[in-house]
């Protein structure tokens, strides 16, 4: 019988505990979305400036791209592994930019996770908040009988605030998550380009080389 006690004190509290819940997930929804997006944003604007001329660079060859690349930098890590792996076959070295594409999506994606999941279930927790606050206004107009409608009808008013507050925690993880996975996408998509350019140059210069 414990947990009809549980659940009689969860009805009986009135849903006020998930309005601070969800204030505390908006905390945790901003934090998140302001990291990721300076993350994201400052790896396309070095990528997009370097990207632009970096056919004239592959031409004076892969270790003159490699020196004017900044090391924190995806292009810097993806180039570093090609040029290691470089005497590998064209198959091995697309491999290769696979792998190292799927660790950066792994990176870039870090704690992602978070706006997904606020972003499908805070609502549903707002839901929960108004659900038990119409159960204890009920609650309430049963116990205060004669005295009118007006006893629930606050309670109720109070409830609904809960489902307010979880879809506007919602929204700006939904937003934030489709615009950092957008843009996810495109960082890659550009990485993966110049990956492509710079296996040519390598099994040129190898051809070269065996010639």
């Amino acid at each position: 019988m414990a947990h009809l006690g549980f659940l009689q004190f969860l009805t009986a509290s009135g849903g006020d505990w998930v309005i601070y819940l969800l204030v505390f997930f908006s905390v945790v929804a901003v934090a998140v979305i302001i990291e990721r997006i300076v993350v994201v944003t400052r790896s396309a604007r070095y990528q997009d400036s370097v990207l632009t001329g970096i056919t004239e660079r592959l031409e004076m060859g892969s270790k003159e791209v490699l020196k004017s690349l900044k090391h924190d930098s995806i292009l810097y890590r993806l180039t570093k592994e090609l040029i290691d792996n470089a005497a590998s076959g064209t198959v091995s070295l697309e491999r290769h930019l696979e792998t190292r594409l799927a660790v950066e999506r792994r990176a870039l994606e870090k704690r992602t996770v978070i706006l997904g999941t606020l972003g499908n279930n805070a609502p549903f927790v707002g839901l929960l908040g108004t659900v038990l606050g119409v159960i204890k206004a009920f609650h309430d107009l049963g116990a205060s009988a004669g005295q009118g409608p007006e006893v629930v009808m606050e309670g109720i008013s109070q409830a609904l605030i809960a489902t307010a507050v979880g879809i506007l925690v919602a929204l700006p993880c939904v937003a934030a998550y489709n615009y950092i996975k957008k843009s996810i996408k495109d960082l890659l998509i550009d990485a993966d380009r110049f990956g492509h350019q710079l296996i040519a140059v390598l099994q040129g210069t190898k051809r070269r080389t065996e010639e």
